[in-house]
C-alpha cells in the first residue's frame, strides 16, 4: 500500500477547489453560491495545512486557524443578508440581489 503524500493532499484540495468553483460559476441560488464559497475556502485550508505539515512547520496550521476564525464571522453576516433577501423578497436568486437597493 503507498502511503499518502502531499501530492495526495493537493490533488484533493484541487478537486474541491474545482467543485467550489463550479458552484459558484453554475449555481443562482445565493445560498448553494455560499457553499460552494466555504467549500473553496476549506480546499485553501486543506492544502495550507498538508504544507505545514509535509515542512514540520506550525505557520500554515496557525493562518487556518485565522482563516476558520474570519470564516465564521464571514458566515454570520452571509446568512443574515440571505434572510434579509428573503424575507424581503421570498428568495434567494442572485437576480434579486439588486432588489436590496431600494
Amino acid at each position: 500500500m503507498t502511503p499518502v503524500g502531499l501530492q495526495h493532499y493537493l490533488v484533493v484540495s484541487v478537486l474541491l477547489f474545482c467543485l467550489g468553483l463550479l458552484g459558484v460559476m453554475v449555481r443562482r441560488n445565493l445560498l448553494v453560491i455560499y457553499m460552494s464559497l466555504e467549500l473553496m475556502l476549506n480546499a485553501a485550508n486543506l492544502a495550507l495545512v498538508a504544507f505545514s505539515r509535509f515542512n514540520n512547520s506550525l505557520d500554515g496550521q496557525i493562518i487556518v486557524f485565522f482563516v476558520i476564525t474570519v470564516a465564521a464571522s464571514e458566515v454570520a453576516v452571509g446568512l443574515a443578508l440571505i434572510v434579509a433577501l428573503y424575507r424581503r423578497r421570498h428568495t434567494t436568486h442572485v437576480e434579486d440581489v439588486a432588489a436590496l437597493k431600494d
